[in-house]
């Protein structure tokens, strides 16, 4: 086996890991694996639950996956295509989502698990470090994002462990982080229907200021004005609150 650039593989080998992440889903019934690779993760896993779907779109690690997880059900396609709400609900709860994500879409498959996020239980989601500190990143902190407050505002994200270079073959040029996310919607979207919206806006041009990246200072000041906050506020240092006063009160 040899890891394929495309796919932006990196397999996991690290036992450490291992026990690590499914440690964080014991209790639950079932899991779906996104990227398992040649298994290292998913034979653990279906040791400790009851079924584990495992998604992976290379087939050239079909034979080691059924080797290391023969009880598995495997689907051979792109996660990012699939419908996972459909395959999610397949499957008993409570529901895990698990996945040693490929650096190189990371984003889209944040994206696509949080869109799904009423059909599983607890995520364990290992990304690189960098991507880590910005999902975590509080209000104030530079490294804060859209990312950021897109996820804080769905889950409470707490970290599972760190994993160097040499948990994987081939070794990747950077460290990696695994976080546990567990859905919670802390944002009242009937309130503020457009929250996600001003949070894309706001972060549209991340060294600007918040009212240059909304746009219409007219229409805008006194909103800001209304939370508390200045002019010259950046984007990076709102809290889920704020941006969450902003929506609602914002012009449509």
């Amino acid at each position: 086996m040899r890891a394929d650039k495309r796919f932006g593989q990196h397999f996991l080998v690290s036992e450490k890991v291992v026990r690590a992440i499914v440690g964080q889903v014991t209790g639950c019934a079932s899991s779906l694996e996104v990227g398992p690779g040649p298994g290292v993760l998913t034979g653990p896993l279906c040791a400790s639950l009851g079924r584990v779907c495992a998604v992976e779109v290379d087939e050239t690690v079909l034979p080691p996956l059924r080797e290391a997880a023969p009880d598995a059900e495997i689907i051979v396609g792109d996660a990012l295509r699939l419908d996972l709400r459909a395959v999610l609900e397949g499957l008993p709860r409570p529901r895990a989502l698990v996945s040693n994500m490929p650096y190189n879409i990371t984003g889209p498959l944040l994206t696509a698990f949080a869109a799904c996020r009423d059909s599983w239980d607890v995520g364990v989601l290992m990304m690189q470090r960098e991507v880590g500190v910005r999902v975590m990143a509080p209000a104030g902190d530079s490294s804060r994002g859209s990312l950021s407050v897109f996820l804080q505002a769905q889950f409470d994200i707490t970290t599972v462990c760190h994993a160097p270079p040499g948990a994987f073959l081939p070794p990747p040029k950077v460290d990696s982080i695994v976080l546990k996310f567990v859905p919670r919607l802390k944002v009242d979207l009937d309130r503020a229907p457009t929250f996600f919206e001003v949070v894309r806006r706001g972060f549209a041009h991340p060294r600007k200021t918040l009212t240059n990246n909304l746009g219409d200072r007219a229409a805008w000041a006194p909103v800001l004005a209304s939370v508390g906050l200045a002019e010259t506020v950046r984007p990076h240092q709102l809290t889920l609150d704020q941006w969450e006063e902003l929506a609602a009160h914002g012009p449509r």
